[in-house]
């Protein structure tokens, strides 16, 4: 902490001041016992002044346990001062209010039982435009060897302000070296877009990190990474791994460890990420979210480490990924290697392995479920990368085993359990669970993944883990509905949580067709006639086929409520017996399934995806974002819910407009009531107005003369229903939902009949419609709520529109479809609001947030997943376009405003330094030491361009002629 005092004032002036730290916690107290025990942790706190060096030590008396046992606490947290002369110390609050009413204050030299402060007191004169500056420097966690040398430094250091400010300065620009390597630093004529810019490469490096070494790879660190998950795989090839040098680079690593010809050890390779720096994502309106960074080791070596929910990670690494391409399909390998047999993946993933949810009783936050979202969406990003920078490496992929499964000891239920209660769908194999983490100890991470016999994780191609991905999506398939949601936890947005059970996500609909077109096309450009997959999943394949084949003809006619269900009944039972089948274990034996089937099935499935999106277009020109579905006898029904902004960014996204289309909808999501004009920007959904508390829980006149309520406020007297002084009649106010509401009955001493207890039940839905509840965003004011912008949606609006820009530009789409869209991503841009006064966007624009309420500006800085698209749309304007593994300079959507002195602009990309010059020419130049390469027009070659995406150290400057 740093305080400067300067005095503007006509003549010299005297100056009495009391500055510092309040509620300085104390070594040895993590988070929990603060927040659940504070009080009883203030009775153990001890604050003492080291007064020869104006240093105050924050303690427990001890370790705060509850057991007859000793336990010593023997390390302190400090903080100490330098700068005033003349100067007191108070070690906690007690005297701040006699200092402000102008009373005398005595020195304190310790403090018991409080809560700690270091807080100087003193006078002194400053003279007409003279300043003073002093300091406050903490420390956490100081031994008594640590605070010994902390007294030594400060007692005979000559310039302690030099040092500190010179420590200031290294961690300043150690900071700038990190936004730097991730192509965070850019010049241009827009000083507010080169701040806002910073900001999103420096928050989305917090959340997924940044690269050790460039590509260097510490063999060492590797070598721990092997022993972590495999400690007999470690012990096999322990000599191999000592003999490697003590650097090599990424592409040496990976072919020395091809000539160990073994696949579970390339896994292991494949799926190693050299990040350091990053923390894992930490949201407050989710408790179980933690800020946690750890970026040196206990030697002060930099960490390898992370750690992320897996929905915000890869979402993280993909911007990352532009920065670092080669190591695009190792992070497509973590990503396989964490999905498991039924097609889902865990809620964390880390540097040192998968985690999932768990019970824990008495915890309102705890639950077990597949967070199911935007799996579609992450992977096929990752995998579109892949293909543009290096297009022969999924080829390479197809038939190769070399990809695990997740043991995650969760198990769906079968498909008539999950169709008559969709909100329990899941059990939870506590035997499993405990099995793994009994045998992780000595076995390392792999135990967590699904083992053969031969005790290794069962490896998979890449065919069968994109196909089980796939097809456990397409089993919850409801034509003209979406992505049946039952597994138990929400989509992207969980403030939809409610929606899980009965909800459909056409959200994923939308990705998913997407997805398939990048599949078909995968497979169509594959020299592969036919693909190695288990025979579960040959089986699995094969009916799923035929579910689709048989149905085929209705696609064309659209479905009814009793077409829907035969689709779903037959893709539901596939699914279910495959589940039934590699739940107990895969067999061994392998199929293969041909190209031509393969082909079929993907025009197949997109010809229904098609089919389901034309029939979701509202009657106002915008998409249906999520459904609600009903299952009747013989039936499934789908009912609609309001517009929501996340289905118009996923439609977009799923490429199937054409760009008059694109800018239809953009046109009236506009005019929408989605469109906020306050700041010029979209809400998730429209600020519907809630019933007042006194309109609420009214059972209606006609309804309080039905037999059922008579009977059982004549029986139950006001159990169930109370009466209010007006004779209005109420369900009974402790009903939180219609689950209470049956349980009170029959816990009655009379039983209801069931014709009655139906009726009140309808009666309760009739009057509280829970069946389209959507969770929180329906009622609460922040976040994802009412009225709310959620800033994140908003970049992938505009991500969704470049991308049809860039579609409707290599389909040579009429000129004035694309400047629609052209407008429309400008005006999205400025909503975001790099230009906004702080006025209006409620705090320094430069900044990243997550959402801004209606009632005031921009909430939660920072670690917004925002930051990511961003990222990507920044590089879209600045025209690095890649296709084919080669680097292209396209313009298009630069503006002028952006050239400083109208001439040039400068960034990196892939940390190598880029200048776009306009002098009328047309031409790259590719500097290096010595020597200076000419490329006629905006395209390198293959060579140049790969020199570029491997960030060669050679290469100093790349300049780019306009």
């Amino acid at each position: 902490k740093k305080s400067i005092l300067t005095n503007d004032a006509i003549g010299a002036v005297e100056v009495e001041i009391v500055d510092g730290l309040q509620n300085i916690l104390p070594a040895g107290t993590n988070r929990l016992t603060q927040n659940t025990y504070s009080t009883l942790v203030d009775a153990y706190k001890r604050t003492e002044l080291v007064e020869e060096a104006n240093l105050a030590l924050f303690r427990m008396e001890s370790i705060m346990v509850d057991r007859a046992e000793p336990s010593e606490s023997l390390r302190v947290n400090t903080v100490w001062n330098y700068g005033l002369d003349k100067v007191n110390f108070l070690l906690s609050s007690a005297q701040l209010d006699t200092f402000r009413f102008g009373g005398e204050i005595q020195a304190e030299t310790e403090s018991k039982g409080v809560r700690g402060a270091l807080l100087a007191h003193s006078s002194f004169s400053l003279a007409k435009a003279a300043s003073k500056t002093w300091y406050f420097v903490a420390e956490v966690a100081q031994d008594t060897v640590a605070v010994r040398a902390l007294m030594d430094f400060i007692g005979k250091t000559k310039d302690i302000p030099a040092v500190i400010e010179a420590e200031v300065a290294k961690g300043t620009q150690t900071l700038l070296g990190i936004v730097g390597q991730v192509d965070g630093i850019q010049e241009t004529a827009d000083e507010h877009d080169m701040a806002r810019h910073f900001a999103n490469a420096l928050f989305n490096t917090m959340r997924g990190g940044f690269y050790c070494d460039n590509y260097q790879i510490v063999s060492a660190a590797f070598a721990k990474h092997v022993g972590i998950f495999n400690k007999a795989l470690a012990a096999k090839h322990e000599a191999f791994l000592k003999a490697l040098p003590a650097q090599i680079s990424y592409r040496e690593l990976e072919s020395a460890v091809l000539g160990q010809n073994d696949k579970q050890l390339y896994r292991l390779f494949q799926e190693y990420l050299p990040l350091t720096f990053g923390r894992r994502h930490g949201d407050p309106s989710r408790p179980w979210n933690l800020f946690n960074i750890k970026v040196n080791d206990a030697n002060g070596n930099k960490l390898i480490s992370y750690q992320g929910n897996w929905r915000d990670i890869f979402q993280n690494w993909e911007a990352l990924s532009l920065s670092y391409p080669a190591y695009i399909n190792g992070i497509i390998a973590k990503f396989l290697n964490a999905t498991t047999v039924d097609g889902y993946n865990p809620y964390k993933v880390t540097s040192e392995g998968i985690d999932w949810e768990v019970i824990v009783p008495d915890d309102p936050w705890s639950n077990i479920g597949y967070w199911g979202d935007h799996q579609m969406i992450y992977l096929l990003k990752l995998m579109e990368l892949s293909r543009k920078y290096y297009p022969a490496s999924l080829e390479s992929f197809l038939n190769n085993e070399m990809f695990a499964y997740a043991n995650v000891p969760y198990r769906l239920k079968t498909y008539k359990e999950i169709v008559a209660n969709p909100k329990d769908s899941i059990y939870f194999e506590d035997k499993l669970h405990n099995a793994i983490f009994a045998k992780l100890p000595k076995y390392g991470s792999d135990a967590r993944l699904v083992l053969g016999k031969d005790d290794q994780p069962v490896l998979a191609t890449f065919t069968e883990k994109i196909l089980v991905t796939l097809l456990a999506k397409l089993s919850n398939f409801v034509p003209e509905g979406g992505i049946w949601m039952n597994t138990l936890r929400p989509e992207w947005n969980d403030a939809n949580n409610a929606l899980v059970g009965f909800g459909a996500s056409m959200v994923t609909l939308y990705y998913m067709r997407r997805f398939v077109a990048f599949v078909e096309q995968l497979y169509a450009d594959s020299k592969l006639g036919e693909f190695q997959v288990s025979a579960e999943m040959a089986e699995f394949f094969a009916a799923m086929s035929q579910a689709f084949e048989d149905s085929k003809a209705q696609v064309s006619k659209g479905f009814t409520d009793k077409t829907r269900r035969v689709v779903i009944d037959a893709v539901g039972t596939a699914a279910e017996k495959y589940r039934e089948r590699v739940y107990k274990a895969f067999s061994g034996k392998k199929k293969t399934i041909g190209k031509a089937e393969l082909l079929q099935f993907c025009q197949t499935v997109l010809a229904y995806l098609d089919e389901s999106l034309k029939a979701n277009k509202r009657a106002d020109g915008m998409y249906h974002a999520y459904n609600l579905v009903s299952f009747g006898k013989s039936t499934v029904s789908v009912s609609y819910l309001y517009e929501m902004l996340e289905g118009q960014v996923a439609v977009l996204t799923s490429l199937q407009l054409t760009a008059a289309e694109a800018a239809d909808l953009l046109d009236a999501l506009r005019a929408s009531a989605l469109y906020r004009a306050d700041q010029n920007s979209y809400i998730l959904y429209p600020a519907k107005r809630l019933a007042t508390f006194l309109e609420k829980n009214n059972i209606p006149a006609e309804d309080a003369k039905l037999p059922a309520v008579q009977s059982v406020l004549k029986s139950a007297g006001d159990q169930i229903i109370t009466k209010d002084l007006h004779g209005q009649l109420h369900f009974n106010a402790g009903f939180n939902n219609a689950d209470f509401l049956a349980a009170a009955l029959d816990k009655l001493p009379k039983p209801v009949p069931a014709a009655d207890r139906q009726a009140l039940l309808d009666l309760y839905e009739r009057m509280f419609n829970h069946k389209a509840f959507t969770g929180r965003s329906g009622t609460f004011y922040k976040y994802e709520g009412l009225g709310c912008i959620y800033w994140h949606m908003v970049s992938k609006l505009l991500l969704a529109v470049g991308e049809n820009i860039q579609k409707a530009v290599e389909e040579n789409a009429p000129a004035k479809d694309i400047e629609r869209l052209k407008a429309h991503y400008y005006a999205i841009k400025d909503g975001i609001g790099a230009h906004k006064s702080p006025e209006v966007y409620g705090s320094f624009p430069f900044d990243p947030y997550s959402h801004t309420p209606s009632m005031a500006g921009v909430q939660q800085p920072g670690m917004t997943g925002q930051v990511k698209e961003d990222i990507i749309n920044r590089f879209f304007e600045l025209g690095i376009y890649v296709k084919g593994g080669v680097l292209s300079i396209k313009t298009d959507m630069l503006r002028d405003s952006e050239f400083m002195d109208g001439k040039s602009i400068k960034f990196t990309y892939c940390s190598i330094p880029f200048e776009y010059v306009k002098d009328g020419g047309k031409g790259i130049e590719i500097v290096r030491e010595g020597k200076t390469e000419k490329v006629a027009g905006l395209q390198l070659n293959p060579a140049q361009s790969e020199a570029v995406f491997n960030r060669d150290q050679s290469i100093k400057q790349i300049i780019v002629h306009l």
